[in-house]
This record gives structure tokens, sequence and C-alpha cells, in this order.
């Protein structure tokens, strides 16, 4: 590892346009896309003071009835987090149903963005039923154009459509270096769940 100095001047100068909600993608193959929706919502939570407004997680492949430490921790603060889905695909019994699950919680979702109410709405692992052709993209598209000038949306998960990220104002691409789980390491209490 290389020692550098701390710059001692501000390197990038500060922007000067107008306060508006914001599009931002966490995708990629990496660890941490779900993680950092979570976190901003934390954020947002603890500047209700400031915006005056609600924040909404919707998980779009968790069961109604997950408990994942994130469901227990949001729920001791207040922060509505709802599954929407059944679960993995490759679990589903009837992928269908899964399919119309998921029409059903994008239309919850689609009336946070629109209603004015929110501050910020999470869409956890969205980009699984728009990739699976459950969701119409054009929806969805048109849905975040749509929304009121103060609501910010995150869209988290694997292989976001280029159509999103292009409308984004933030995508940040998570990259997997290294994984425990490809090291033949189980999924850990607290840390996948």
């Amino acid at each position: 590892m290389q020692i550098e100095n701390p710059p001692t001047e501000r390197t990038n100068p500060r922007p000067e346009g107008e306060r508006r909600g914001l599009i931002i993608i966490n995708t990629g193959d990496g660890k941490g896309k779900s993680t950092a929706a979570f976190g901003l919502a934390l954020r947002a939570f603890g500047r209700t003071h400031v915006h005056g407004k609600k924040i909404h997680i919707f998980q779009f492949m968790k069961v109604p009835s997950a408990r994942f430490g994130e469901h227990r921790a949001f729920e001791k603060l207040g922060i509505p987090i709802e599954g929407l889905g059944d679960g993995f695909s490759w679990m589903s019994k009837d992928i269908e149903k899964t399919a119309e699950l998921a029409r059903q919680g994008w239309q919850k979702a689609r009336t946070a963005i629109l209603d004015g109410e929110h501050f910020l709405v999470v869409l956890d692992e969205i980009t699984y039923p728009l990739i699976y052709g459950w969701l119409p993209l054009q929806d969805v598209l048109q849905t975040l154009a749509a929304r009121p000038r103060h609501v910010h949306v995150c869209l988290t998960g694997r292989r976001c459509p280029q159509e999103l990220m292009d409308v984004a104002d933030t995508v940040t691409v998570m990259e997997m270096r290294k994984h425990a789980f490809r090291a033949g390491i189980p999924a850990q209490r607290g840390i996948e769940d």
C-alpha cells in the first residue's frame, strides 16, 4: 500500500443545481445492493424532521412474513418494509402466481411513488420481475418520469436494464471480487439475512 497525503483543498466544485428527487440504482454481481439501499433509507429516516415525508421499502422477492434482520430493525424504527413476493423463483410452486404477486406489488409501489407523501421509496430486487418479464419496463419508466419532483426512488438487483440506468441520476455497479459463499462458507445470520 502506498501512503498518500490527504487533500487540503476541495477538488470538485460544489454543485449549484436545484435539489430534487433522484433515481438511484444499485446493481451488479457484488454484495451490498440491498444493504446500501437500507442505509439510504436509514439516512432518509433520520432526516424526516427536515423533509417531513415517509419512507417505504418494497421487497419484490421476499415473502410478506419475512423476518430477516432488516425487517426486525425497520419494524423497531417504524419504517415500513413490505415483502411482495413468495421467495426465490426456483422455490416457487406456481411461477404464474409468483409473477402475479410481483404485478400486485408493483401497483402498491407505484402508488407510493406517485402519491406525493413519500420522500424515498426503495424498490428492492425489482430488477428480477423486470428481467423475467413479469413487470412491463415501460410502466416503471413512465412512473419514474411522472413522480413528484421531491420523491427519491432507489432500485436494486442484478442485471438492471440499461433503459433504467439511462434515466437514473446515480448508478452504482457492485463488482464481486471475492465472496465467502464461493469458498464454501454458508450464508451468515445477520450478514446475508
